[in-house]
């Protein structure tokens, strides 16, 4: 009986959100692999537009933006998920709260998958072919999900350092990056489809961390904030120092742009300098950004 305990008493106590991702996964992915195997007539995949993201398919079934970030096409890719990110998002969950992470993954999968959406359009607009941007791509997976943790673990545990393959040791905080690199040479070789969704991926949890997330009172009287505006987790920091100021100028313009048309709160009176990394904290956020540090 104790052996049978132990996973019950794991499954028991993982949090609510981190269940209801792990079931979702296996749910629709275990539907895939079953879909395909009814109609599968070769040894590619064949895409289901009622699952997965393609293009020109995707108007008549928006829920897809969505059920696409839950379906990995392969065992391989459904292993690596299965291992990585329940244990992650359990962490997460932790210190985040299960409306909050639930937030998260909604907000990372959706809006990586509308903008791949979205850029594949512009590219049949400017160049035409629709066999293969409208329909010959097909975006699913967790690649936008896991970048988002990775950044998320950069922001929370950036100095904690991890062992790859027993060898090789690296900060968290480089992770996301060399994940975005590794799309980068993806996207150069053609396979644009679904890898950009790690770029994507970054820069949406990026941004919903930095400017939108909320940040829970812990004393009574105080304040309510939104986001990590901490100089550590300015945007300039995912780049090599010598390329810092044109980025700075860069994304200072941005978000400028983003306070003026109300895309982002303006913080403190001191939104022109935020991404340079020079705005000051408020007591709450100083301190949790230091305790993290």
């Amino acid at each position: 009986m104790a052996v049978l305990s132990s996973p019950l008493q794991f499954i028991s106590s993982t949090p609510t959100a981190t269940k209801l991702y792990t079931a979702l996964l296996l749910l629709l992915s275990s539907l895939y692999f079953f879909l395909h195997w009814r109609q599968s007539t070769g040894p590619l995949p064949t895409p289901l537009p009622y699952l997965t993201v393609i293009p020109g398919l995707s108007f008549w079934f928006p829920w897809t933006f969505l059920s696409a970030g839950f379906v990995e096409i392969s065992i391989i890719e459904l292993i690596f998920s299965l291992i990585f990110m329940p244990a992650s998002l359990r962490y997460l969950e932790r210190l985040w709260g299960t409306t909050e992470t639930i937030k998260f993954i909604v907000i990372n999968i959706v809006v990586g998958n509308v903008i791949s959406f979205v850029l594949s359009w512009i590219e049949f607009v400017a160049f035409g072919y629709a066999e293969t941007f409208l329909y010959g791509m097909e975006y699913r997976g967790q690649m936008a999900l896991q970048t988002a943790v990775l950044v998320a673990f950069t922001q929370i545990i950036p100095e904690h350092q991890i062992q790859l393959f027993g060898v090789f040791k690296i900060r968290v905080k480089r992770l996301p990056m060399l994940y975005v690199g590794f799309s980068n040479v993806m996207c150069i070789l053609g396979f644009q489809a679904p890898f950009i969704l790690i770029q994507f991926g970054w820069l949406s949890s990026w941004t919903y961390l930095r400017f939108y997330k909320r940040t829970p009172v812990d004393t009574p009287g105080g304040v309510e904030t939104y986001g990590d505006r901490s100089e550590t987790f300015a945007f300039v920091h995912w780049f090599p120092p010598f390329v810092h100021y044109p980025v700075g100028i860069l994304s200072n313009v941005v978000y400028k742009l983003c306070v003026q048309i109300r895309l982002v709160r303006p913080f403190s009176g001191t939104a022109p300098d935020l991404e340079s990394g020079y705005a000051p904290l408020p007591g709450g956020a100083r301190a949790e950004a230091e305790r993290r540090r």
